[in-house]
């Protein structure tokens, strides 16, 4: 029942990646989410958050590898993706990218719960 485990970090890696291309520079950012970054600030911030999922995403990867690290991946994981949306919903009025981002998450989130029930009930068989 592991591939069920590795399919749930396999879909939460490639979703996570997508916005690694961040890293790059304004445009690429710019493009993903949408929105206009004029303040250098907010541009770090952007990157940084890039940056950051990519980090996420090399964890998901190892962890369908190293069976012990799997819990921690996917509890990191529900974390980051119901904190987005939970930060989104509060804040509202986003746009259609944004709004992309949170069903790629809401993706995720079923993806990772899938994956931890496999677990639990895998450790407990």
């Amino acid at each position: 029942m592991n591939w069920i485990s590795n399919i749930a970090l396999a879909i939460a890696a490639f979703i996570h990646f997508l916005p690694v291309s961040g890293i790059v520079g304004k445009t690429s950012l710019e493009k993903l989410y949408g929105v206009s970054i004029a303040d250098p600030n907010l541009l770090i911030a952007m990157q940084h958050r890039a940056l950051l999922f990519g980090l996420l995403g090399v964890l998901f990867v190892v962890a369908m590898f190293k069976v012990d690290l799997r819990l921690l991946a996917m509890c990191f994981g529900l974390v980051s993706t119901v904190g987005f949306i939970a930060v989104a919903w509060q804040v509202g009025d986003y746009n259609p990218l944004i709004a992309r981002v949170i069903k790629a998450d809401a993706i995720v989130i079923v993806a990772l719960i899938i994956g931890l029930i496999n677990e639990f009930w895998f450790i407990k068989s």
